[in-house]
């Protein structure tokens, strides 16, 4: 099937006992088992079957398979979150005395994690100089476990050489994680370019609505944990915290992201509710027609924002001349994402007064919404981060992100107009003041 009838049918075919089409919420905490033994069966991985929705419902079994087969892997697990994503699929490989090595355009709370909240676990966060493949691999040594980008990075915009990070981190031994939050399988499947793990915010594109917290692993089931058994001793032994089951004999492919299930989410707790995941599924089916929307709005803002004599630039991976084109063009084709970034001409003073101005464009942190939004990264996503980090992870102090929705172009391109038009009137100092102190 096509990606657009994936995102429809995938995953489920009908309910037997009801026979209803669409997917039912199964609401409910646990599961009855038909006697001890086979409770104890269950347990002991004899047969398949749910046991508790905190680690297997079956509504949110629809949505694990649906995603799991849009970007082309063996299997997936939802959680409440894009953050408990990232966290699980690191900590699912990685501890004590390990590393990790990552590319330094990263969405703040990731970044965060990485830098403050892993170390204090016994995880080092190494950041690359840059995205390309010869300073990641700078930094990989023996104690390195996993390479992990965004597909496109949020804010910055850059789209990562995925077959590039791919091979230095097979070379060193290590999967490579992608976060494909911001390209979604319709523009970009990492898999397919040599990513061994990919994550989600569901939150976001698949979504679409801005009203539903979702993240989501998907295990390529490509990586050969067997040839790295030292490595990777906790697929390859017996699972102490989980009936001795040996990951890589019992799940075969799909190892890495069973342990993810049965050890992280079973021990920890970050599920998603199976509401979610119905309001996620109602999503998905539209995903495809509305990225098509939000790539053809952004390319007429990106065009309209660059002729505009009151921007002084524009970051947009559409743009033939733009550092950011050739690498977009290799992964995506002629399509493109539809995170944008700009600065107003008059610096941090004259961006907050355009963005302040804002009236269509919501002034929020989210991204993928069918509504049109706006984010100062400095004082809201990237606001924990100092001067000097920002910089790295390619945040300026003036910069706009937007994420342009579905909206009439041209009333999109109106709020900008009168957004612009107001940024003549300077900023104040107290504006500035109000930015820099994080009080937007």
């Amino acid at each position: 099937m096509k990606l657009e009838t994936i995102a429809i049918h995938s995953g489920y075919d009908g309910d037997p006992t009801t026979k209803a089409v669409a997917v039912p919420i199964y609401q409910t905490v646990a599961f009855e088992f038909d006697s001890a033994e086979h409770g104890a069966a269950l347990f002991n991985l004899e047969v398949q079957g749910n046991i508790y929705t905190r680690i297997g419902n079956p509504t949110n079994n629809v949505l694990e398979k649906r995603v799991a087969a849009l970007e082309g892997g063996v299997d997936a697990l939802s959680v409440s979150s894009g953050m408990a994503a990232i966290h699980y699929a690191v900590v699912n490989i990685a501890e004590l005395g390990n590393n990790i090595v990552s590319t330094p355009q990263l969405y703040g709370a990731t970044y965060t994690l990485f830098a403050h909240l892993f170390p204090k676990q016994g995880i080092e966060s190494r950041f690359a100089e840059s995205d390309r493949p010869e300073d990641v691999e700078k930094l990989i040594d023996e104690n390195t476990r996993l390479v992990f980008c965004e597909s496109v990075g949020n804010p910055a915009g850059n789209v990562a050489d995925i077959a590039g990070l791919a091979r230095v981190a097979h070379k060193h031994g290590v999967p490579l994680i992608v976060d494909n939050t911001i390209a979604t399988p319709v523009l970009l499947r990492p898999i397919e370019h040599g990513a061994d793990v990919v994550v989600h915010s569901m939150t976001k594109f698949m979504g679409g609505h801005g009203t539903t917290l979702g993240g989501m692993i998907v295990d390529s089931g490509r990586f050969p944990w067997r040839e790295h058994a030292d490595k990777f001793y906790m697929l390859n032994q017996p699972e102490v915290a989980y009936h001795g089951v040996v990951y890589t004999e019992h799940y075969g492919a799909a190892a890495y992201v069973a342990r993810c299930r049965t050890v992280a989410q079973r021990n920890t707790g970050s599920t998603l509710s199976p509401f979610n995941s119905f309001l996620l599924l109602q999503g998905i089916e539209t995903m495809a027609l509305r990225v098509e929307r939000h790539v053809e709005n952004a390319r007429k803002v990106a065009q309209f924002l660059r002729d505009h004599p009151a921007v002084e630039w524009v970051s947009y991976a559409g743009f033939p001349d733009s550092p950011l084109y050739p690498m977009a063009q290799k992964y995506m084709g002629d399509p493109r994402c539809s995170l944008l970034t700009f600065g107003v001409k008059g610096g941090l003073a004259a961006g907050t007064k355009c963005f302040n101005a804002l009236r269509l464009f919501k002034r929020m942190v989210n991204m993928g919404d069918a509504k049109s939004l706006a984010c100062h990264p400095a004082s809201t996503t990237h606001r924990q981060l100092s001067s000097e980090e920002q910089e790295k992870v390619g945040v300026k102090p003036e910069m706009i992100r937007l994420s342009v929705g579905i909206e009439h172009i041209d009333d999109i391109l109106a709020d900008l107009a009168q957004a612009l038009e107001a940024r003549h009137s300077a900023g104040t100092d107290e504006e500035t003041a109000l930015v820099r102190s994080g009080g937007m």
